[in-house]
Formats: structure tokens, C-alpha cells, sequence
């Protein structure tokens, strides 16, 4: 990875960052397909992403799906969105998709598609071929986390090529927007892509994953500053935290994060057990106290100085 060109800008200390409008939030959200909560005050290098806590389940997904509306929900990344709801109040815009991942997913390619899915050929532009999905974890996914098949048909291609117009680019349009105006406010940006991931039920023949998992797609998409510091600060609550395994980061992760650009992207999956029971889909009592480290998580990040972002010579 190249260093930051001399002619490029070099990120701000944020508390000098000058008074640039962001977009407000009525222009940039979409009832039903995503919203965005700006800050009263855009203080923060920040912008955090919620792709996957969507739960507006469309009528046409629910006809043609064999699953019951219980069974779609095992792909959904439930109350990620509330688990950082403070993040506006604190001085960071946050972008939440509405619709469920498992009518489309933006934390891929646009057009991901497995083509035994639909009932005509596929164009040329569609990526048959990635390993997301081989495992059925596509734009428009054949199947479930739990490996459950979705539908009970075939898809036309009209019908994802809708959903890519009408949910994805709303989704990532509105993303591309406040990462823009985030550098062009404080000369860089720090994304954080939330998820969360299944706790594995218990199984004895798998070891449990840990608390929680970054993903810096190995120190590609952000400074290992950023990977580090959330580690040290999320180890320090009691997690226990693991870097890109197995979870290295996906689309949005690698799509956006560009550090010699100024755009440093990081994912955090959270296990769901820490703050929710998974075969009721109801919140514990423990995710208020999750919230709050994860408040604070968002604070140390927000102190890292602009100058440790930078890349070093030869990266």
C-alpha cells in the first residue's frame, strides 16, 4: 500500500476541523430502506454503518419465501442498530438499512448473484463466482445463517436488478455521501461497520467464538492504530476480542476503506449472546451495560490523533 501523496490534504485535529454543512438527514434517508441519524453537531472523524438490523420485511419476500418470518431472521444482525443509537448524540452520523439482509444484502458487490437462483440467464456483469456465493451468502442470498434455503422459486433477474436500485444504491449512496463530507470536514474519516454474529448455540464440537471480532481485512482497510486501540480498550471491559478471524471484514469493509486515501474502515461483529436470547429474538437486561462499553469504545477511538492515522513509508 502506497503513503498518502504529498499534494493530498493532511488529516485535521478534528477540534480545529472548520464548520462544513453536512447533509441533513431528511435528504439522504429513504422510508424503509435506510435512515440516517445525523448529530446536532458533526464533532466527530466518524461515520457508523448498521447493514444488517434491518426489519421491515417486505410482503413480496414473505410469498415467496419457504421460511417463516422466524426462520428469515436468523440472517438478521438483531438491535445492532440500538447497540450504537447514542452514536448521533455523541458527535457521528450512523446509516442503518431498514429492509432485511435476507432480501438484500449491501455488505456485497451489487451484483453477487448465484445463478441457479433465477430463471433466466444471468447478464455478463454478474459475479457468479465469489465465494460468498458459493455459500449462498450473495447480494440476494439463497440461504439463511442457519443454512435454512430461503425460496420457494426461482427469481427473474428484474426482480434483484429492483432491489439493487431501490434498497443497495439508496443504502450506499447515503454512505458514500457522509464518508465524503466527513474528509472534506476533517481531512479524513474512521468508518465502523457493525454486526453481529451467532453465539453457535452451544455446539461441542465447535469451539465458542469469542466476545467479539475485528476486522481490518489484516491491516488493509485501516491503520493498525484503529484495530489496535479497540482491542486494547474492549480486551480492558472483559471481551474477549480476536482480529479478522473469522470475520475479516466484507464488501463495505474493503469497498471504502482506503487509509492512504484518509479512509479508515473497520468491522465489529458482536456475539449475539452478550446481549440478547437468539431463539426469542428479545434483548437481555445485559445490553444496556454493552451499549455503554461500546460508548466508550466509541469515544477512545475518536481520540486517536489525526497523525497516527498515517501511514507509514512503504505502506
Amino acid at each position: 500500500m502506497t503513503r498518502t501523496r504529498p499534494d493530498e490534504p493532511a488529516p485535521q485535529d478534528p477540534r480545529s476541523a472548520p464548520d462544513t454543512p453536512s447533509s441533513p438527514a431528511s435528504a439522504l434517508s429513504v422510508p424503509g430502506v435506510v435512515a440516517v441519524e445525523m448529530p446536532a453537531d458533526h464533532r466527530l472523524p466518524m461515520v457508523f454503518a448498521s447493514p444488517h438490523s434491518g426489519r421491515n420485511y417486505p410482503d413480496d419476500l414473505l410469498a415467496a419465501s419457504r421460511l417463516d418470518a422466524s426462520g428469515l431472521r436468523r440472517s438478521e444482525d438483531c438491535f445492532v442498530d440500538e447497540l450504537f443509537a447514542d452514536v448521533p448524540a455523541m458527535g457521528a452520523p450512523l446509516v442503518k438499512a431498514l429492509y432485511p439482509r435476507a432480501y438484500l444484502d449491501p455488505n456485497r458487490e451489487p451484483y453477487e448473484l448465484d445463478p441457479a437462483m433465477f430463471a433466466e440467464p444471468l447478464p455478463a456483469h454478474v459475479n457468479v463466482t465469489s465465494a460468498r456465493v458459493a455459500a449462498g451468502l450473495g447480494t440476494i442470498a439463497r440461504v439463511v445463517a442457519s443454512g435454512a434455503e430461503i425460496y420457494a422459486r426461482k427469481l427473474s433477474f428484474a426482480e434483484a436488478e429492483k432491489r439493487v436500485q431501490t434498497l443497495y444504491r439508496p443504502y450506499h449512496g447515503a454512505l458514500r455521501r457522509l464518508i465524503d463530507e466527513t474528509v472534506a470536514r476533517f481531512g479524513y474519516c474512521m468508518l465502523v461497520d457493525c454486526h453481529s454474529m451467532p453465539s453457535g448455540g452451544g455446539d461441542p464440537n465447535r469451539p465458542p467464538p469469542p466476545d467479539m471480532v475485528l476486522g481490518d481485512c489484516f491491516g488493509i482497510s485501516c491503520a493498525r492504530v484503529m484495530t489496535a486501540v479497540a482491542e486494547e480498550r474492549l480486551t480492558a471491559a472483559g471481551y474477549t476480542v480476536t482480529r479478522n478471524a473469522p470475520y475479516a471484514g466484507g464488501f463495505t469493509t474493503r469497498h471504502y476503506g482506503r487509509p492512504e486515501h484518509g479512509v479508515h474502515a473497520m468491522q465489529i461483529e458482536i456475539n449475539r449472546r452478550l446481549y440478547m436470547d437468539e431463539a426469542a429474538f428479545t434483548r437481555r437486561p445485559a445490553m444496556e451495560s454493552l451499549r455503554e462499553d461500546l460508548n466508550r469504545l466509541v469515544e477512545v477511538l475518536a481520540g486517536i490523533r489525526p497523525q497516527d492515522l498515517r501511514l507509514p513509508a512503504g505502506r
